[in-house]
């Protein structure tokens, strides 16, 4: 895919997944919701989505922190089958629909969580067990349509889930699993079968755990708060950006 591109696209796409995955290695969340819509600017979201999925699917084993001891499973057991049925919902909707209708989605979702972070919307009360059907099928099909499935998992497991370590070890666990289904069903649906997107890959793989790397080594010195608020701004933008380009195209 690179090589139909041209060469200043391949330069904005490698800084966007060393953004990516930087801010990925710093906080060990938000690489799909920074890269999906930034290379989606210039690149089909049929080629983009699977290429991300591969990327975090790898870079979640790579950062690992899946201690079985502290997974809350009876967490992860409730959000498994509706996530299953999102997956699958969101994968058929991938590869049928046109898209601009997925731009206008995908620039909505992403304003909305860019407001989340800009103004620090987190609640501290504890969310009721019902909500993880809409939590986790909402959180399957958006991961499944646009690799940016994770804000709807963390926002309810983090109404659930005190301890920092439980809920750690619980989203790598859950994670795992649910990259696991989105591989599958988009290698049914034919969407992992073309040699572009595993030639992007290799290609991509030394930058996404060069960028991982870099992102630790600053992991202890940058707030929480900052990095939140910065994500914001660029999810933001990003959001304006493919709502311009869905409307144009």
């Amino acid at each position: 895919m690179f090589e139909q591109i041209a060469s200043v696209q391949v330069a904005g796409a490698v800084a966007i997944l060393l953004l990516a995955y930087f801010i990925r290695g710093i906080t060990g969340v938000g690489s799909g919701l920074v890269a999906v819509p930034l290379l989606a600017l210039f690149l089909p979201l049929k080629f983009v989505v699977p290429l991300v999925l591969l990327l975090d699917f790898t870079a979640s084993i790579v950062i690992g922190g899946l201690n079985f001891k502290r997974v809350k499973w009876a967490e992860v057991g409730v959000l498994i089958p509706f996530g299953a049925v999102g997956v699958v919902l969101g994968t058929n909707l991938l590869a049928s629909l046109p898209p601009e209708p997925m731009l206008i989605t995908l620039a909505g979702f992403v304003f909305l969580f860019s407001l989340r972070n800009l103004f620090n919307l987190h609640g501290n009360k504890v969310a009721s067990r019902g909500w993880a059907i809409p939590a986790s099928l909402t959180g399957g099909t958006v991961g499944a349509l646009f690799g940016t499935g994770g804000p709807p998992y963390i926002i309810y497991l983090t109404h659930r889930i005190r301890d920092k370590g439980d809920l750690r070890a619980t989203f790598s666990a859950l994670f795992f699993v649910d990259g696991l289904m989105r591989i599958i069903s988009f290698l049914v649906a034919g969407l992992l079968m073309t040699s572009n997107v595993w030639m992007a890959y290799l290609a991509a793989l030394p930058i996404m755990l060069g960028a991982l790397y870099l992102g630790g080594r600053v992991h202890m010195g940058l707030a929480p708060s900052q990095m939140t608020r910065l994500v914001g701004v660029l999810l933001l933008v990003s959001s304006v950006s493919l709502l311009f380009k869905a409307l144009h195209t």
